[in-house]
């Protein structure tokens, strides 16, 4: 894609050019208002759509841009997950692909345009009954892909739904066993999908260990990752039947040794770190489908992998983690490496509270789900980039800054933060510009400070656009 021009003649940044290049609009004036838009928003990160764009004019054909019938959410991140790809394919050994699924929640006198993902209980009516009401909004799940160092690469796959009508869920599983419905009828079917797209993207199946939380515990999802060839490993809440079928997992389980033990570092509610020492079980194990499944789906071995904390540390809750996976795990080393890959699914996390905190997703005032989709799309490369830079400053002390930095922007970070680069850092490395620019967010560099995080990554960023701005004006004003 050639260079493409903002509305002031300012080209795009490098990085924002690489994530939509090889969008897929039919209009060519659809990826020009994109790729302005896109730019503006980052610009303006967390601000709204009309200050973004300045204008009326602007604003408007924003607002035309997000009602488009012709502009879809893959349409918008078909250039990220192409970027995504080439991340990946660069990268070497085993790559952590994170699913999680999240909700925006909208405030809306009429619920219907968006979408409702739950009921809420407030306030009294007159005869002293609580009022129930619709929350409106739009639910997003979100396949995420990271080195084992927990550099996010990129977005795989995202599935975006609202629901027209509460369902009751709860109270239908009163009267129907979940377990025989079938998962097409379902909206776990969101894990599957996400799986086979994610997997279609990366084109390197065995590579790819896909993690999710409990709500993965998914017979179907083990037996899909199965046939595509590539791995998972989630964090299991059902106890399901195992060998014959005459016992279950856990009975399996009770009967295994502890096989080492490994301390890892915890924070209590109120923040405080500590160090917690759990036993480590593990074990292959037949596991057997639902009973009333076992007809469609095949037995699989798998492993099961226990991390228990003894006793009852003070101001949390002990750890109690059970992982299955399809991997082996034949040592104690093996064991912790499973550990640290599903310790690494907070990530995810991580970047859902970008989209929300940083990137405000939750105060737009568009109206209907289609366009909330697409402005979310939008979001999900910015919040990307902000998760990326801030992991950069961890982890990649070889790159340049060029790779994030543009000369004018390097220039002022120089300027306005007087930040000794440590000793044996060359010239011009990533690690100090990523520094200074949390500093410029509020970031106070003491010694026994941890690495700066996503707030004043992004504060940094959003007071950086703003100087800039204000120095070039000054130079077409003043001159040089």
């Amino acid at each position: 894609m050639e260079q493409q021009q903002r509305p002031d003649d300012k080209p795009l940044s490098a990085w924002l050019t690489q994530e939509l290049d090889g969008f897929r609009f039919h209009d060519a004036r659809l990826a020009r208002r994109f790729c302005e838009l896109a730019a503006q928003l980052w610009d303006n990160l967390g601000q709204s759509i009309p200050l973004a764009c300045q204008d009326w004019a602007n604003t408007k054909a924003a607002y035309r841009f997000f009602s488009n019938d012709h502009v879809s959410e893959g349409a918008i991140l078909d250039g990220h997950f192409h970027s995504t790809k080439e991340r990946f394919a660069a990268t070497n050994g085993s790559v952590l692909v994170l699913h999680d699924t999240t909700t925006f929640t909208f405030q809306r006198d009429d619920p219907q345009p968006v979408g409702i993902t739950h009921k809420t209980y407030g306030g009294k009516d007159e005869h002293g009954r609580h009022q129930a009401r619709a929350m409106c909004g739009i639910l997003m799940h979100s396949s995420l892909t990271v080195t084992p160092e927990g550099l996010p690469l990129g977005l795989a796959a995202v599935k975006f739904w609202s629901r027209q009508k509460f369902k009751g869920c709860t109270a239908l599983k009163r009267h129907v066993n979940p377990t025989r419905v079938p998962i097409e009828a379902k909206e776990s079917i969101r894990w599957l999908d996400n799986l086979r797209r994610s997997t279609a993207l990366l084109h390197a199946p065995e590579r790819c260990i896909h993690i999710g939380d409990r709500e993965s515990d998914i017979y179907e999802l083990f037996c899909l990752a199965h046939q595509l060839g590539t791995h998972f490993l989630v964090r299991t809440c059902v106890d399901r039947l195992a060998g014959d079928g005459d016992h279950t997992i856990a009975d399996e389980m009770e009967e295994v040794r502890v096989k080492g033990k490994h301390r890892v570092e915890v924070r209590d509610r109120r923040g405080n770190v500590s160090t917690a020492v759990v036993e480590l079980r593990f074990k292959r194990v037949h596991v057997l489908p639902p009973i009333g499944k076992q007809a469609q789906y095949p037995k699989l071995t798998l492993t099961v992998v226990h991390a228990r904390e003894r006793g009852k540390p003070k101001g949390r809750d002990p750890i109690d983690w059970k992982l299955l996976t399809d991997l082996p795990v034949t040592t104690r080393t093996e064991a912790i490496e499973k550990l640290r890959w599903y310790a690494l699914r907070w990530k995810i996390e991580t970047f859902h509270k970008i989209l929300k905190s940083g990137c405000k997703v939750e105060q737009s005032k568009l109206r209907t789900a289609e366009r909330l989709v697409n402005l979310i799309a939008v979001y999900c490369i910015l919040a990307w980039r902000i998760f990326w830079m801030t992991m950069m400053q961890r982890a990649a002390d070889a790159a340049t800054a060029s790779v994030a930095f543009t000369a004018t922007e390097m220039a002022l970070l120089d300027r306005l933060v007087r930040h000794a680069p440590e000793k044996g850092q060359p010239a011009g490395s990533l690690s100090p510009y990523l520094l200074k620019l949390a500093c410029l967010g509020g970031y106070l560099a003491r010694s026994r400070d941890p690495p700066p995080g996503n707030i004043v990554m992004w504060r940094g960023l959003v007071r950086l656009t703003d100087i800039e701005l204000g120095f070039m004006v000054a130079i077409e004003v003043m001159g040089n």
